[in-house]
C-alpha cells in the first residue's frame, strides 16, 4: 500500500507541471484566430497566428477599402521604416513578438503598429467579458483602445 501511495504521489509530481503549462498555453493560445475590426471609419479583418518561438503575431489580411481612386492599391506610406513603404495596407504587420503575461491574464511585451499613423506605440491585449478582444495602444500613458470581434 505505501508503495502504491509512492507511486501515485511521484505521478502527481511529475505530472502536475505538465498539466499547469499545458493549460497555460490553452489559454495563453485563445488570442489565435480571425478578427474584424474597425478603426475611424476602416473596416479590416486581421488574423493573430503563433510564431516558432511561442509569440503571437497580428497581421492585416482584409481591407475593405484598399484601393485609391484611381483603383491602385493602397500601400502602407506611413511607415516609418522606409523599407516597408510598398506593403499593401491588405498585408500589413500589427505586431509581432506578442507574450502571454499569466499574472495578469493579458498578452504584452510588444508594439502595436498604427498605419493610419504611422506610429509603435506599446501594446497590451486582454479579452473583454464580451468575448472582444481590446487592443490598448498607449505611448508615455497616454493611449488609445480599438476592440476586434473574433470570428474563427
Amino acid at each position: 500500500m505505501k508503495q502504491f501511495l509512492f507511486t501515485i504521489t511521484i505521478l502527481m509530481v511529475c505530472l502536475c507541471p505538465a498539466i499547469a503549462q499545458n493549460t497555460l498555453n490553452h489559454k495563453a493560445d485563445n488570442i489565435i484566430g480571425e478578427y474584424t475590426g474597425k478603426q475611424n471609419e476602416d473596416n479590416f479583418k486581421a488574423k493573430i497566428t503563433k510564431l516558432s518561438d511561442g509569440t503571437y503575431q497580428g497581421q492585416v489580411i482584409w481591407l475593405e477599402k484598399d484601393r485609391d481612386a484611381n483603383g491602385k492599391k493602397l500601400l502602407d506610406e506611413k511607415n516609418p521604416d522606409k523599407s516597408l513603404r510598398n506593403t499593401p495596407c491588405d498585408q500589413i504587420i500589427l505586431f509581432t513578438g506578442l507574450k502571454y503575461n499569466a499574472k495578469k491574464q493579458c498578452w504584452n511585451d510588444t508594439k502595436i503598429y498604427d498605419p493610419q499613423r504611422g506610429i509603435r506605440a506599446n501594446l497590451t491585449a486582454e479579452f473583454t467579458k464580451e468575448g472582444q478582444l481590446k487592443l490598448r495602444g498607449s505611448i508615455m500613458g497616454i493611449g488609445e483602445s480599438v476592440y476586434w470581434d473574433k470570428k474563427k
